[in-house]
């Protein structure tokens, strides 16, 4: 899959990507990320990119021309057709099975914005989906990029050394991922494992898992409940959580963890 980020900011596009899963899917050729600087097409001297908004306000807006010329390099750079999305808090929000769309993809095109924003005629005449990490304004669109860079650069096959990293994600299946454990079994001062865990049983930890992950989501994110139905033994496993939620003692304050 190849990522081109038209930003004002390409070094740090660059360091971003270069490092952990995202920068070993590079090195593997499993992922191709360049960045496009908008003032190295800026037909001025100056490498101007930005302008004073007509009928007034605060701030600067980017232009049209700079960035409908990146843009256009963009696309002759590589014979897949690209699908070109501006970060925007205006935009739709970003999900993991938005995320799962882009990742199969060939071709992705981000631009960052900066300033008060991207004159709306390039937005409306060159942009095919406007997108938003989250309810917040930021300076620009480089960290939303390195966001969406990383969750969808994660997902190339072969970027993960085990494939079911991926498949046991949280917002995977709709659902927040389960607790995790790992040495030392006992600890000094917060205990121990959950049994199951333990057990070699495949069976009984599958069903732990389950239960942990729709228990979590039900006290974190119970609006995810509402957006899909669930099979009789999810609904079962539900329910269990939530009785051994109410008794004494059955869980960390703040749902944190079930003791089960």
């Amino acid at each position: 899959m190849r990522i081109d980020v038209v930003s004002l900011f390409p070094d740090f596009i660059r360091q971003s990507a270069d490092v952990g899963v995202v920068g070993r899917a590079q090195q593997r050729e499993l992922l191709q990320v360049e960045t496009w600087n908008p003032r190295d097409f800026a037909p001025d001297r100056h490498r101007t990119v930005d302008g004073r908004p007509f009928g007034g306000g605060p701030g600067m807006v980017m232009l049209i021309d700079p960035l409908r010329a990146a843009l256009a390099a963009v696309r002759d750079a590589a014979p897949e057709p690209v699908h070109v999305i501006y970060l925007s808090p205006q935009g739709s929000r970003l999900t993991q099975g938005r995320v799962e769309a882009l990742a199969n993809m060939p071709r992705i095109a981000m631009i960052c914005g900066r300033y008060e924003g991207v004159d709306e005629r390039l937005l409306d005449n060159e942009v095919d989906e406007e997108l938003s990490i989250g309810d917040y304004v930021l300076s620009g669109g480089e960290l939303a990029a390195a966001v969406i860079i990383d969750a969808v650069g994660r997902l190339q096959e072969g970027a993960l050394n085990d494939v079911q990293s991926a498949q046991q994600d949280s917002f995977s299946d709709g659902l927040l991922d389960c607790p995790h454990y790992t040495r030392p079994v006992q600890h000094d001062v917060w205990g121990g494992v959950p049994e199951v865990l333990l057990s070699g049983d495949h069976a009984a930890i599958r069903r732990w898992r389950r239960k942990q992950s729709l228990g979590r989501t039900w006290l974190r994110r119970p609006d995810l409940l509402t957006q899909r139905a669930l099979d009789d033994e999810s609904r079962a496993l539900l329910d269990e959580f939530r009785r051994e939620y109410s008794r004494p003692n059955g869980a960390v304050d703040n749902g944190r963890r079930n003791k089960n």
